[in-house]
């Protein structure tokens, strides 16, 4: 019955993209029912499991649509999209490469194909294909921004002409204004032209921040709640919980968590999870409160009640990548949730990843997040910036009090200058021995779908260190903040020499 399994995978698509999920994934799984050779039902299927964060269920639905060897576009896009979701990137690559050879005119193709390509290190390949979503369509705002990331640009070789010419147009909605301006801003940043750079985010920045309507009050409350709930000091773990498997990196966002994860990563007995949300998930699911967010006070205040250890074994068996011992979760966001990772897992390692506070600020401003991520709202604003920083830092500092011993503090210009020294005490803290690979990161092969992931792939340099000098006239409103809030904002950081 083709027809009806059609149009109750149309229905089911419908109501999914209209927020009711449940409703589009009921209907989609009775189209399959009544056509099991529908490869789109089984591709949409995989993409509703995927937003669900319901990982591998979503890949093995993948996998089905596969192997019914679908030749349209939209379903090979669609399977590549979980793939990618999952980390399975040269996977991704071939679905998207043949959507591309189904349909060679369709923008959002290209766009995808080069994300995956980027990566997995393939940076001259992704810029053709950006370039090819462009020629396509020149207001594909995202691949703007995505080419503009990929490489150092020149006085002889750089598209500001193009980026100007379209902020110059009337009529931009925010987010393409935005999209733009960020783009503006690396490449004027590129070419010494600092101040410029940081007009280009000020202005993108100020009329997003206006438009999601944020307030600070939203996380100042997370980062409450949190040391609330966990007031005391916590119990060692008992020597029954043997499960030492995962590595939790943390710190906030473009502080080098993405760096440590690489360097820890590269060890032969431990495999990425990536940026999993597994964690976060699943006490949402368990707390089933009603809010669409999956971090926020009243799931904070009903997990208190979980039992955390049923938790802990459930992320284990949905996060863990291979058949390697151990494995890195490098969610920056799991700095909230260190109590409960510490009930819930045990054994657990714990590391936090600190960088002078000026650049974290910085870097956080400057870097484009995903725009339906509201967790990162801050990053529209810089004294929002500078007041998460200091809730961050405050947060940290009460961890060290409740968690004695339990956290290993990396702070990353120390990483930079002294890379072997570093790189051994962390190794030393998560139980691992001496790898010279470990050093050598920048070879590993293995994706990363992080905004770190063109700089991960070169050696190490102190080139970001400092970074905030170029801006200090402009970093004025962070400065002052972050004194106002008890904050060193210049703090000396002792480093030794490069290894």
């Amino acid at each position: 019955m083709p027809a009806q399994s059609n149009d109750l995978l149309r229905r089911g698509v419908i109501a999914a993209e209209r927020g009711r999920v449940r409703e589009g994934l009921a209907l989609i799984r009775e189209a399959i029912a009544l056509d099991g050779q529908n490869a789109e039902a089984h591709a949409q299927l995989g993409r509703w499991l995927s937003r669900l964060h319901r990982g591998a269920e979503a890949v093995a639905v993948a996998e089905r649509a596969l192997g019914l060897d679908p030749t349209d576009a939209v379903t090979l896009d669609t399977i590549g999209v979980v793939l990618s979701r999952a980390g399975q990137h040269e996977r991704a690559v071939e679905c998207f490469e043949r959507a591309v050879g189904a349909d060679t005119r369709r923008a959002s193709l290209h766009f995808n194909l080069g994300s995956s390509l980027r990566f997995l290190g393939r940076f001259e390949d992704a810029a053709r294909a950006y370039e090819t979503c462009l020629e396509i369509d020149p207001r594909y705002w995202r691949a703007h921004t995505a080419l503009a990331q990929l490489t150092t640009q020149t006085p002889a070789r750089n598209h500001l002409d193009r980026l100007l010419h379209h902020l110059a147009q009337p009529g931009l909605d925010v987010n393409a204004e935005l999209q733009l301006r960020h783009a503006a801003a690396k490449e004027l940043e590129d070419l010494g032209r600092y101040a410029d750079a940081f007009e280009q985010l000020l202005i993108g920045k100020h009329r997003k921040r206006a438009d999601r309507g944020y307030s600070f009050d939203r996380d100042r409350a997370l980062f409450e709640t949190v040391m609330r709930l966990f007031a005391s000091p916590l119990p060692e773990p008992a020597a029954r919980h043997a499960n030492v498997s995962p590595i939790f990196v943390v710190g906030m966002p473009r502080t080098g968590t993405t760096l440590v994860e690489r360097i820890l990563s590269s060890h032969s007995q431990v495999s990425s999870a990536g940026e999993s949300q597994n964690l976060g998930v699943l006490i949402k699911r368990a707390t089933a409160t009603p809010s669409r967010h999956v971090l926020d006070e009243a799931t904070l205040e009903r997990s208190m009640a979980l039992d955390l250890g049923a938790i802990g074994d459930a992320y284990i068996a949905q996060t863990r990548p291979d058949d390697r011992p151990r494995f890195v979760d490098k969610m920056p966001l799991n700095f909230f949730y260190l109590g409960h990772i510490a009930r819930a897992l045990p054994a657990a390692r714990l590391v936090v990843v600190r960088r002078q506070p000026l650049d974290a600020c910085l870097s956080n401003f400057r870097q484009l997040f995903a725009l339906d991520f509201s967790y990162y709202d801050y990053a529209y604003d810089l004294e929002d910036t500078a007041r998460y920083y200091a809730m961050f830092d405050r947060l940290v500092a009460h961890w060290e009090r409740v968690l004695p011993g339990r956290m290993h503090e990396i702070q990353y210009e120390r990483l930079v200058v002294d890379s072997r020294a570093e790189t051994q005490r962390l190794l030393e803290h998560c139980g691992l021995e001496w790898e010279q690979r470990c050093l050598e990161f920048e070879r590993n092969p293995a994706p990363v779908a992080t905004a770190s992931a063109v700089q991960v792939r070169q050696p190490l340099h102190a080139g970001a260190i400092g970074r905030w000098r170029h801006y200090e006239t402009g970093l004025r409103p962070v400065i002052e903040t972050l004194r106002g809030m008890g904050v060193d904002p210049t703090p000396e950081v002792a480093v030794g020499r490069q290894s």
